[in-house]
């Protein structure tokens, strides 16, 4: 089976059913959604959505783009509330991380945020879902801090350098694939997955953004992370089923708490 490894169901079902969208990924053989948080105000709606299908888990957290709804909270304050929201679905805390992108939200109150979540992750022994763009050596600083040690998760929707890559991956991280793979001029990344170990690779649709090819420039679902793993086999040389099945592997050792539910067939 394939695992999206990272979607925003609360997003696709503005525009769509969720029970077909669900459907529709299931009939895909993807069958485990991670559907991943932005804000805390919102921690209710995502973990209703996963408690709505048994193959639905979620993240808790705040993007750093959002991450103005907690510049009145202190750091601890933030870890606490992360904290306050966990459950049996809850599986991850993100995303979190920097973005200097957009800078929507400033510097500092994404760095309090991130070392909140940082924190919270350690209490839980739970991954991290890192968001990083224009920021990698900070978000790696921040990763290789005394306080991240023995905290795991997962670099989303990685576009990073090369040695942003081997950084994540010294410290345990793993790397998320999206359709931006399949993209012609992505060539740095499409090198960047050609080295990359497999048994440290995940694949996302971060949906319903980045439509993979053939569907680029049209909404994205869960069900076209068949179009990732099909690039990757690509990149790599090996045969689809050796990627489905590791990647998937990977997916439950980098969030284990899955495992402790009770899966579909």
């Amino acid at each position: 089976m394939y695992i999206d490894t990272h979607c925003h169901l609360d997003y696709l079902q503005k525009d769509n059913d969720l029970k077909d969208i669900v459907q529709s990924a299931w009939d895909a053989n993807v069958r485990l959604l991670h559907t991943i948080s932005t804000r805390l105000d919102e921690s209710a709606m995502i973990k209703g959505i996963a408690d709505q299908f048994d193959n639905v888990f979620c993240s808790i957290g705040v993007h750093p783009n959002e991450s103005s709804e907690v510049t009145h909270l202190s750091q601890t304050q933030i870890t606490d509330a992360l904290l306050a929201e966990v459950t049996d679905k809850v599986i991850s805390f993100g995303e979190t991380g920097l973005d200097y992108y957009y800078e929507h939200s400033d510097r500092a109150t994404q760095h309090k945020s991130f070392l909140a979540h940082i924190d919270a992750a350690k209490h839980e022994n739970l991954p991290l879902v890192i968001h990083s763009r224009d920021a990698d050596t900070d978000t790696v600083k921040y990763l290789q801090s005394d306080s991240a040690q023995g905290v795991t998760g997962i670099i989303h929707c990685f576009t990073g350098s090369p040695e942003m890559a081997k950084a994540c991956l010294d410290l345990g991280y793993y790397i998320s694939i999206s359709g931006i793979a399949t993209f012609k001029t992505a060539t740095q990344l499409q090198d960047i997955v050609r080295w990359l170990p497999l048994d440290r690779i995940l694949i996302e649709t971060d949906s319903p953004y980045l439509a993979p090819m053939p569907y680029r420039g049209k909404p994205n679902q869960p069900a076209y992370v068949v179009h990732v793993a099909e690039k990757v086999a690509e990149l790599k040389g090996l045969p689809l089923k050796d990627v489905i099945d590791q990647t998937t592997q990977n997916f439950m050792n980098v969030c284990p708490k899955v495992q402790k539910n009770r899966l579909p067939r």
